[in-house]
């Protein structure tokens, strides 16, 4: 009886260290969730101004469109935004599954490049073994540093005619802590991206005009063009990664509770018929020193 009382206390001791833990996952993820999410806000306006400055670099100008065939033995690439770490629940999956969806509706040889180590395993178990891995930023300082890396393999990749179509796969923030995988084409920047810039309306009744060169004015916007859409994949990918921890860490602060519960329960209700045996040997002690007694007295 003694052992199974101190075995309930050791559990439940273990449930609260357990509970403090998973609070604390908790508030940092509901940390990060703020400052990813307001990066990606703030994001937004700049996308907006150098997709106006592309408009009017484009304009009376017209995008080249590469050749089919050549486009079409180039390979398709992507860049998948996954996690490193763990307790984010099926984040890593349904991003995989998305990913070898869509890449298997595209002709062409496939190059992926990975984001964290646990995406990396997933699309290496569904045949898509990806050829680069990059390694998760854990602030929103360190996107940057990941963008740059990411960049430099694109050009290496780009300027030796190595690929055609250049795709962003990650998970973006929905309503909530849910989530959803999604896709961008960045390159090529082709007649089509040109034609969905052209539609874009300008924010004032004032026209514009680029000074100085107008080549590299574009050369640099289009530059900007890249960095701002993996910056913005990259941190959407860490508000979602954020968000389902957060989901998974109340489903398990919600489980821990009930166990801690259900181990108070047992371990009173094992204290209870503890007492009441405890209780049932004393009156029958008392009981059997009293007999004799009565027994005297009746002679």
């Amino acid at each position: 009886m003694s052992d199974t009382s101190a075995s309930l206390r050791r559990q439940i001791s273990g449930a609260g260290d357990l509970e403090s833990v998973v609070r604390s996952m908790k508030a940092l993820a509901a940390a990060s969730i703020g400052q990813y999410e307001k990066a990606v806000v703030a994001l937004a306006d700049y996308y907006h101004g150098v997709e106006l400055g592309l408009v009017v670099c484009l304009r009376n100008r017209g995008v080249e469109q590469p050749a089919p065939a050549r486009a079409v033995a180039k390979p398709v690439c992507a860049v998948v935004f996954g996690s490193d770490q763990g307790l984010v629940g099926q984040f890593n999956d349904v991003l995989a599954d998305y990913v070898g969806k869509t890449l298997s509706e595209l002709p062409g040889e496939k190059k992926i490049w990975a984001v964290g180590e646990r995406v990396h395993a997933r699309l290496a178990d569904a045949g898509l073994a990806p050829v680069g891995l990059f390694p998760v930023p854990t602030s929103i300082n360190a996107i940057t540093y990941l963008v740059g890396k990411i960049l430099i393999e694109i050009e290496t990749h780009h300027g030796g005619g190595e690929i055609g179509h250049l795709y962003l796969f990650h998970n973006g923030p929905k309503s909530g802590a849910a989530y959803e995988p999604v896709s961008q084409r960045v390159l090529p920047l082709d007649e089509q991206w040109g034609r969905r810039l052209a539609h874009l309306p300008w924010p004032s009744g004032n026209l514009p005009e680029v000074i100085g060169d107008r080549e590299q004015t574009l050369r640099a916007l289009v530059r900007e063009y890249l960095f701002v859409s993996i910056y913005k994949a990259c941190a959407e990918s860490l508000a979602s990664e954020n968000a389902s921890r957060l989901a998974a860490m109340q489903r398990a602060e919600k489980n821990i509770d009930e166990l801690v519960a259900n181990l108070n329960q047992t371990f009173r209700r094992l204290r209870q018929s503890s007492i009441d045996e405890e209780l049932f040997d004393v009156l029958s002690g008392y009981e059997s020193l009293s007999r004799p007694k009565l027994q005297r007295g009746a002679k």
